[in-house]
Order: C-alpha cells, then sequence, then structure tokens
C-alpha cells in the first residue's frame, strides 16, 4: 500500500509499504457473527487491538496539545497536488487528508478505520465494502460520502500511474448508500486488496469539481482536506507551515489519542544536507533522523549536545531493510551480461568503506528483504524448492546448488584478489583493457559508466570505488544534480547507475509488480529502475500476491530474493537495523516507542524542558 509521508526529505508520497495476510480465519468467523462488520483487520496474525480498544498502547493521552515543531526538507517545492506525476510536491502533505482506514505503529500491518468506521469483505476476497462515519468531514464542514470516496479513486486512477496500477485488479465499485461503498474486484483470493482499498486516500469532489479548478495542474492554492491539519502559512519553494485543525471531526477516535498534538508543524527546505544539519544546530528546527555514520559520529559536536540541549538516540529497526544498493540500468548495453554486472560488484571493497568511512557502523545488505524471515538463506528447501523447481530448466545451476553471498575482503583497502577476479569475468565477457581502457573486442565500444546522485555526502563513498572501478579500466564518473532534475532523470530511467533503494514490509504484495515486472520496465516513472524484464521474475511475483498463507508468502518471497540475488542486478550497499535521531530537548516521545515508527504523530512539545 501507498502512503504519505507526513514530512520527508525528498518526496511527498512514501516508499510503498504493502501487505498481503488479512484477517485470520477466527477473526473472520468473529466478525460473521457480527453482521460481518470489522473494525480492522491484520494482515500478519491476529489484530492487537479489540473492537472498544480506547487508545494505542505507544501513546501518552495526557500528551499537552500545543507548541509548534519543525521539520527539514532537501532541495523545493512548486506544488500542492502530489497526485501528479509532474511538479515537486510540498513535504507533509499527508497531514492535512485522511484514508477510509489507518494504520497502528507497534504492529507490522495492521489497520484500523479512520474515515471509515467498519469494513467487511467475501471468504473469496472478491470485493470489499467500507461504512464511513456519519461524523467524518471536511475542513469547510462538509461531510465526506461515498460519492467523494468513489471520485478519489476514479480521479486518481486517471491522473497517476502509480494508482493505476496498484488499483489494476479493481473491477469498479457500487455506491451503496451516502455511507457505504463496495469495490469490486476482478480477480479473486488476492487477499491483499481489501487492504489497500482501506488505504485509499478521501479527496473532496465538491472542492476539485469547481470551474475555477484543474486537478491535473500543479498549484499551489491550498487544496481542502479532512485530516488532522491544514496549510498555513507558505513561502513557495522555502517553507511551509501546517496548523492543527481545533475542531477536527476525527480527534477524539481512538486511532487519534494521544496524536497530532503540535498547534504547527513548519517544514522548512534547505539546499543540501550540509545547510540542514547546521540549520539544526543552531535550533532552527526541532527533530532530525541521520542517515550518515560519519556525521552521526562527529556532525553533531556542538554547545547544544554538549549542554543538553539537543539529544541523540538510537532506536533499533524492526523494519524489513531495505535494498539499498548502486542500480544497474540494464536498459544500457553494457549491462546486459551478468559477468559484467558481477565485476561491479567485486570492485566495491564494503569492509575497508565500513572500517574507514562508516566507523564500523553498517551490516553488507545481502538480501533484497534483509533483516527479517523473508531473506533467502542457505540452499532452497520445502516449498521455496517446489516453486523454483518449476523454472530449473530456465535458471543458473547455482540458484540450486550454491547460497549467493556478497564478496568480500580482510578491509585492509587491497582489493587485489577479487579485482583479479572481476578482470577474469570481464574477459570472459568480452571486455579486456586496450590503452589502458576497458574495451569490448566485438564492437569497439568503451566501459565509460556514469552515476548519478542526488546526495553530494555520496560522494566521499564513489570516488574509493572509482579507483578500484579504474584499475579494471572502468571510467566512473560522478554526476550530482539537484532534487529537480534527479527526479525528472530518473523519471525517463536516463541514468547508468543510480544509488537507489527497494523499501519492502514485512508482508510484501502487489509493489512487487513495480519493483521488477516486466510491464514496469519502460513505463515512465515506474521504480523498475534495474529495467528488469525476466518471465520468471514476473511468474514469481504473482505467486507472491496471491500467496494464500503466510509460509506461502515466505517460501515465494525467498524464492524471489534468490532468483534476483543471483541475477546480480544491483551491488548491495549496507544497512545498520536502527534509526539515528536527533533532537532539542524540548520535544518528548512515548517510552517506549512504538516497534515501526519513531516519533510523529506521538510526540510533544513540552514547555518546562525549555
Amino acid at each position: 500500500m501507498r502512503r504519505f509521508a507526513p514530512f520527508g526529505r525528498f518526496t511527498t508520497l512514501a516508499c510503498t509499504t504493502a501487505f498481503l495476510f488479512l484477517s485470520s480465519l477466527p477473526s473472520m468467523a468473529q466478525a460473521e457473527e457480527e453482521g460481518g462488520w470489522l473494525h480492522g483487520h491484520a494482515l500478519v496474525g491476529e489484530l492487537k487491538y479489540p473492537a472498544d480498544f480506547p487508545r494505542f498502547d505507544y501513546v501518552n493521552p495526557d500528551a499537552p496539545k500545543g507548541g509548534r515543531v519543525a521539520y527539514d526538507a532537501i532541495g523545493t517545492f512548486d506544488s500542492f497536488n502530489p497526485f501528479l506525476v509532474k511538479g515537486n510536491p510540498v513535504a507533509g502533505l499527508g497531514l492535512i487528508y485522511e484514508s477510509l482506514m489507518t494504520s497502528s505503529l507497534d504492529e507490522p500491518s495492521a489497520h484500523y478505520g479512520a474515515i471509515a468506521e467498519a469494513m467487511r469483505f467475501p471468504p473469496d476476497f472478491s470485493s470489499a465494502t467500507f461504512r464511513l462515519r456519519p461524523a467524518a468531514r471536511f475542513h469547510d464542514g462538509a461531510p465526506i460520502t461515498t460519492a467523494d470516496v468513489a471520485w478519489s479513486f476514479d480521479t486518481l486512477k486517471e491522473h497517476y500511474w502509480l494508482y493505476r496500477d496498484y488499483y489494476a485488479d479493481v473491477a469498479g465499485y457500487e455506491i451503496l448508500s451516502p455511507h457505504e461503498i463496495r469495490f469490486d474486484f476482478s480477480i479473486a483470493d488476492n487477499r491483499e486488496l481489501p487492504h489497500i482499498m482501506g488505504q485509499l486516500l478521501v479527496l473532496p469532489k465538491h472542492f476539485w469539481e469547481s470551474p475555477e479548478r484543474e486537478f491535473a495542474e500543479t498549484s499551489l492554492e491550498p487544496p481542502l482536506g479532512s485530516g488532522p491539519y491544514k496549510i498555513g502559512n507558505v513561502s513557495p519553494g522555502r517553507s511551509i507551515t501546517y496548523e492543527r485543525v481545533a475542531d477536527w471531526w476525527g480527534a477524539d477516535l481512538p486511532v487519534n489519542i494521544g496524536q497530532n498534538n503540535f498547534d504547527e508543524i513548519r517544514i522548512d527546505y534547505f539546499r543540501d544536507e550540509t545547510v540542514s544539519l547546521q540549520a539544526f544546530l543552531a535550533g532552527e528546527y526541532d527533530w532530525r533522523s541521520e542517515n550518515t555514520a560519519k556525521v552521526w559520529d562527529s556532525g553533531y559536536d556542538s554547545p547544544a549536545l554538549e549542554s543538553g540541549d539537543i539529544v541523540k538516540k538510537i532506536f533499533d529497526d524492526a523494519h524489513v531493510a531495505p535494498m539499498q544498493a548502486f542500480v544497474l540500468n540494464l536498459r544500457n548495453p553494457k549491462f546486459q551480461d551478468k559477468r559484467v554486472r558481477r565485476a561491479f560488484n567485486l570492485a566495491f571493497d564494503f569492509e575497508w568503506s565500513n572500517r574507514t568511512l562508516f566507523f564500523g557502523q553498517y551490516k553488507r545488505t545481502g538480501s533484497y528483504f534483509d533483516n527479517s524471515e523473508l531473506a533467502s538463506r542457505g540452499l532452497p528447501q520445502g516449498r521455496e524448492l517446489e516453486i523454483l523447481e518449476r523454472y530449473r530448466a530456465d535458471l543458473p545451476a547455482e540458484v540450486f546448488t550454491q547460497t549467493w553471498t556478497n564478496p568480500t575482503t580482510d578491509g585492509s583497502g587491497r582489493n587485489r584478489q577479487n579485482l583479479t577476479a572481476a578482470r577474469e569475468l570481464l574477459e570472459a565477457a568480452g571486455w579486456n583493457i586496450q590503452d589502458g581502457v576497458l574495451t569490448n573486442s566485438q564492437n569497439g565500444d568503451v566501459m565509460e559508466v556514469e552515476i548519478l546522485l542526488v546526495n553530494p555526502s555520496f560522494e566521499r563513498i564513489v570516488l574509493p570505488y572509482t579507483r578500484n572501478l579504474a584499475r579494471l579500466g572502468i571510467e566512473l564518473s560522478l554526476r550530482i544534480v539537484d532534487v529537480a532534475q534527479y527526479r525528472n532523470r530518473l523519471r525517463e530511467f536516463d541514468y547508468d547507475m543510480i544509488v537507489g533503494g527497494f523499501a519492502q514490509s514485512l508482508s510484501p504484495g502487489n509493489e512487487q509488480r513495480e519493483f521488477w515486472s516486466s510491464e514496469s520496465a519502460n513505463r515512465p516513472g515506474s521504480r523498475n529502475y534495474i529495467g528488469l524484464q525476466d518471465p520468471i521474475v514476473d511468474a514469481l511475483v504473482e505467486e507472491l500476491i496471491f500467496a494464500e498463507s503466510r509460509d506461502h508468502l515466505v517460501a515465494a518471497t525467498r524464492a524471489l530474493d534468490r532468483v534476483l540475488l543471483w541475477g546480480e542486478y544491483v551491488v548491495p550497499n549496507w544497512y545498520s537495523g536502527t534509526t539515528r535521531i536527533a533532537h532539542w530537548k524540548r520535544l518528548r516521545h512515548p517510552s517506549p516507542v512504538p516497534a515501526y515508527s519513531v516519533g510523529f504523530p506521538s510526540i510533544w512539545w513540552e514547555e518546562e524542558a525549555e
């Protein structure tokens, strides 16, 4: 499912978090006894919270309301419409909208009623019906009805390919009453589809159908929402302030108690991370997530840290570790040979980088689903092996006989053994050094590759990598561009290599089509950054989506992971398994923090901490 990030560095739309398994049979049986209506549902195991729960466990119900909190974003913005491919939408727009259902942050894959007070679906998951709360309102006081739900669904599908693909298996809907709507699916037994529809953001039909507005055009006119905040002061391209809605209809719902505590949330834009960090140390904003080990180790040294006004904390991360990697674009003919792609991995000395650049804070990513039970391990067995056996004739023999691993070094910086292996692979693939340059013996092409970067901090990581590649005769050049240009080039797949990421959840599902399917490979703006077109991968994705049990899902995901790894499509980077947070002491957060989020929306401002 796709969710809005309350604030973000590069995009308003968060990375996909998809789920696959709905309520277990006991929960469904109980729901049937009560007329089939569910107050929420979980895709993995049982719901934690019963129908009469007063609040989520991780919030402070006595958290004071008031104060102001500020966050950072990088780059600029020129639009308040995040539902279009064009434009640079401002961060935080998820604050003004509400969805049919909303997620809890201490369960891996569960959601509860928000605009919809209840939902139901048949045993074959061929449809999903939602019953809206009569009290739900837009900020102008207009009631939220099923006409708004239907219009939102149609409009999002029409104007944004992301939703068009995500809702591809939704055949249509029927408005049963002003407060009840049923979505019908073109296929049965896809357990994720009812959950996907529960995440639908509901937009105001009457606002957007006004003659003076055009949904398809970018605009800085504040849109009408229904969430806990509305847009306040705006400095175009530089900052935005969201104001808490004093009489918000959803404030007293159990899913919102103890949350949305600030009167104002401001997001300030900065040119780059260096400027942003200095602004944080100067107190210009309050809460910062740090992704760079070197900066975390020494970049926060300041009088404010020494006095205790700035607090640094590290939290364990229960999420699946995303596959961050140097992504090789298969649309470039130079990367069509798997041996060439493996050579690029052999040239990357992670152990040296971790010791020298990262202060030993990272682990090498070895799976597209690392840090979870979904990661392939050892040799395929049981149901995973049964799945892979169908494709044995077309898969590399190593899939069945060897465990895929990253190359390793002793961390000394002398990567001679791996470079020798890389050179042998390149020669076998028809690439030889001529006049100091790696050259294709058949067509005379030289191995010149550009890596496109948006974050200047990656330059110090890539430069040692370029030196290793140069020893193989490969010229790797760096190109650092601003956020807007980076987005545009990604949309058009205009790159040789990027630092890309594939965020996953504990319950992967329909979004895997967006990452790996042949259909998405050449569609501008898709997240198939690799350009992957492989019928076996397509089939494994569908197997995963239609898995009928948790065991089946795990087996199908491991099979997909194994095939992707043996494809050598990326040079895996690293992960920490933790989240680094720095904040000014005037902010407070629940203790313990929820397992699947740190910070908003359950933090609060405390005057006496000033």
